[in-house]
């Protein structure tokens, strides 16, 4: 799909994998709604860098999580530019529980884990498609991760979501191809950037390093992958091949090997 003046909806975009796949649309020419749920700053930031590029953009405050923001964030898209096109789901949300510490994942981790990763990326693509319908078809991304698959990860319940998200696409990806909407997912390992840093590294850089290291020792690629990185696997399978779909793309320079 050329993405030249479509219109594209990227949940969770302020920063990190959004904010980099926002920029990259831009220069291609695409009109992109960069969603939030706090960072309104940041949003900005990224709308601002786009429109200074020569890009049209628009930040809109939702939280995912909740079907009524869902239900506004597709329809203030549809006011402003009149079309949907692509939705990336890429909102996503943890809270690190060691998985041996049962007791400590309680109910609301799970609740919050399932509502932002997996229920929130159902509702936005059930908003989505019938207007990507109406525009002829689309793509639906969703970014997953490796922990859908391996068992590890900041909590169970992270895992489990990324898991039911990677059935969803698949699922979705059968349901809705009479729509001619594809949908594929990316699962990204380790990325490099201020999330990774402050969380899995705990803000000390020395620890940080010595953690993608160690990561990247394991790789036969020998490399962490970027937001850019990722960016540019969701474009290549939205620029590529309109006959993909329900595909698990794994990124993650052949750490699970």
């Amino acid at each position: 799909m050329d993405v030249a003046d479509r219109v594209v909806l990227i949940t969770g975009a302020s920063s990190g994998v959004g904010a980099a796949l926002a920029a990259q649309l831009g220069e291609m020419g695409a009109r992109v709604v960069v969603n939030y749920s706090r960072s309104v700053e940041a949003a900005e930031a990224v709308v601002a860098k786009l429109e200074v590029a020569g890009g049209r953009a628009l930040a809109v405050q939702a939280d995912v999580s909740e079907e009524s923001d869902c239900k506004r964030l597709v329809a203030t898209t549809m006011e402003h530019f009149g079309q949907l096109d692509i939705l990336v789901n890429n909102a996503g949300t943890t809270t690190f529980v060691p998985h041996d510490q049962l007791g400590a994942l309680t109910e609301d981790i799970w609740l919050r884990t399932l509502r932002v990763n997996l229920i929130g990326a159902f509702m936005m693509s059930r908003e989505a498609a019938p207007h990507i319908e109406a525009a002829g078809g689309g793509e639906i991304v969703m970014t997953s991760s490796i922990a859908s698959m391996t068992a590890n990860g900041s909590s169970i319940a992270y895992c489990a979501s990324k898991a039911g998200m990677n059935s969803l696409t698949r699922t979705l990806a059968k349901t809705l191809g009479k729509m001619n909407i594809r949908v594929n997912a990316v699962l990204p390992g380790l990325i490099d950037g201020e999330w990774a840093f402050s969380t899995w590294g705990g803000g000390d850089a020395e620890q940080y390093e010595a953690l993608k290291k160690m990561f990247s020792d394991q790789t036969p690629l020998g490399h962490v992958v970027t937001p850019e990185d990722v960016a540019d696997t969701i474009l290549s399978l939205i620029a590529g091949s309109d006959y993909v779909t329900g595909q698990l793309v794994t990124l993650d320079s052949g750490f699970t090997l």
